[in-house]
């Protein structure tokens, strides 16, 4: 562990998922069992993941089959807490604010099945688009589907929109830790390039890091608190929200830096030796692995 600065009192955490809790089918060292402890505690937290490959549903249920004991996800007009959140879930509010009717998704069709568009959205059909949505999914990122998509920005589809349509980024990673080993690109690159191919048309971010996401959850866990227990932990009023993942800049910048989150690196996932020096905002904490953390945090009770 290296403590970077004097940590402040935690009054929730954030938790990313890919690469903190686990690293494609295998559960980092010992991650599964700090989980119990931290449910026992009551302390808020909330498991945030930027797999957009995936539903909210289809996350929740690896986490569950990899032995984390998350709550299944619940309906997404049900008002109450939710212990996963995605940037596919994003997604679908963000889509809903802005009346998004007919978006060319190049996503999987599990995270397409999170969006619940209707019939109207049918690819062959001619109505014209309104969005492009890109998310993480190799068998769309392809020249086929990202000259489709570039088209539809530049309007020059056939189903040519009247006003200028959306693109929509369920995030913009550069690179993420494939199952295999070693590191594969991420959806950030061709997000990249559309914006580059079509002069004023700039991506709307909704996954991790941005600001809106940090403070949905927050928002979340101030309404609701703890998913597994009915006791709120008081906290001083100079106690802060942790973030604890893998990559200084997609789960500790922008957003975390901005709203002032305790910002903590672990070093597995994507993480490289060095990453905490190739910022000029390093993190405030870095530890070996998500259940290093929480024996620290909460052995200081």
């Amino acid at each position: 562990m290296m403590p970077l600065r004097q940590r402040p009192p935690l009054r929730a955490l954030l938790i990313d998922a890919s690469g903190t809790l686990h690293i494609g089918f295998t559960p980092t060292p010992r991650a599964v069992d700090a989980l119990f402890p931290l449910q026992a505690s009551c302390i808020p937290y909330r498991i945030c993941s930027n797999t957009s490959k995936e539903s909210t549903h289809d996350v929740s249920q690896r986490l569950r089959g990899l032995g984390f004991d998350v709550q299944a996800t619940p309906k997404p007009d049900y008002k109450g807490p939710r212990e996963v959140w995605t940037s596919i879930g994003s997604v679908r509010r963000v889509m809903e604010d802005l009346g998004v009717r007919r978006p060319y998704l190049l996503l999987s069709d599990s995270a397409r099945a999170e969006l619940q568009i209707g019939p109207s959205s049918k690819e062959d059909d001619k109505t014209a688009f309104d969005a492009v949505v890109v998310g993480l999914c190799p068998a769309r990122l392809d020249y086929t589907h990202l000259n489709t998509a570039f088209r539809i920005l530049a309007r020059e589809h056939p189903a040519r929109s009247p006003d200028q349509p959306v693109l929509i980024a369920a995030h913009t990673g550069r690179f993420f830790e494939s199952s295999n080993g070693g590191l594969a690109l991420g959806p950030g690159p061709f997000v990249a390039a559309l914006e580059h191919a079509v002069p004023g048309v700039k991506a709307q971010v909704v996954g991790k890091p941005t600001r809106t996401f940090f403070e949905t959850v927050i928002a979340d866990i101030y309404a609701y608190g703890s998913v597994h227990g009915d006791e709120i932990v008081t906290a001083p009023p100079e106690s802060r929200v942790a973030i604890i993942g893998d990559d200084i800049e997609a789960d500790l910048g922008e957003g975390a830096l901005e709203l002032g989150l305790w910002r903590v690196l672990v070093r597995t996932g994507k993480y490289r030796p060095g990453d905490e020096t190739r910022t000029p905002y390093p993190p405030d904490e870095v530890v070996d692995s998500f259940a290093d953390f929480i024996d620290g945090f909460l052995g200081s009770f």
